[in-house]
Formats: structure tokens, sequence, C-alpha cells
């Protein structure tokens, strides 16, 4: 009997110590490298979730995923585009890669609004915060 109670014990220490480790304010930088729809769609949801748990986020748009944040594919990309606007006005960041743009013809100017061209200083500060996890799509 008292073995019993020690072990329900120990796993209701375990119940109640799990809302603890997921209020953890660690941040989630977002690996986007790519420009279909699903799978965009899946990292942008995610991160609006963990956003909204008051989790700083920062996506990072690199190979194909640059597509997602150019103006000229708003026709490919309206619903995708919205969303990070929409994650940019709740304090996400969005940076998108320099020479991904260069390879793929996007240009500065061709950026939604509130993307920025990513450098090592700007990137580095958002993959290497303190508690940051790091995601991939």
């Amino acid at each position: 009997m008292f073995h019993r109670l020690l072990v329900l014990l120990a796993i209701a220490g375990t119940l109640f110590a799990l809302p603890a480790a997921a209020d953890s304010r660690g941040s989630l930088f977002v690996n986007l490298t790519t420009d279909e729809g699903h799978r965009v769609d899946m990292a942008l949801v995610f991160s609006k979730s963990v956003l909204e748990r008051g989790h700083p986020v920062a996506i990072w748009l690199n190979d194909r995923g640059v597509h997602i944040a150019a103006k000229s594919k708003a026709d490919d990309f309206a619903s995708q585009q919205r969303m990070l606007s929409e994650l940019m006005a709740k304090g996400a960041a969005v940076v998108v890669c320099p020479f991904c743009m260069k390879h793929y013809g996007v240009q500065d100017a061709d950026l939604i609004d509130g993307a920025k061209v990513g450098n090592p200083e700007l990137t580095g500060g958002y993959l290497f915060k303190d508690d940051t996890r790091t995601l991939t799509w």
C-alpha cells in the first residue's frame, strides 16, 4: 500500500511539473526552406500558436522559402503573406536569406512590409538567443 502511494505521488508530481516546463519563455526559430503551400501553412500555424503562448518567434525564410515573402508572388502565396503580416504585427520577426534571394531573383524592394533581409548579426541574434528552439519545414 505504501509503495502504491509513493508511485501515485511521483506520477502526480510529474503531472504538476509539466505545465511549468510548457510555460518556459524560450523562443522559437523557424527554418522555412520551402514554398510548398501545405508545409508553409504548417510552419506558420505552429508559429502563431507558439507566439500566442507568449514565446518570441523568428521565421527564417531560406532556399525556396524566400518566395513566400516576395510581393511578386502574391498571387501564389496570398494567404501565407497575410499570415506572415499578422505574425509580424503580433511581434514575430521574419528574416529572409539574402543569398537565397539573389539565387531566386528576389529583390529587397520586392519583400512584403516588415520582412527583413538577413545578415549574420540579425539572423544570429535570433538563432543563438538563450533558450531558443529550432524547427524546420
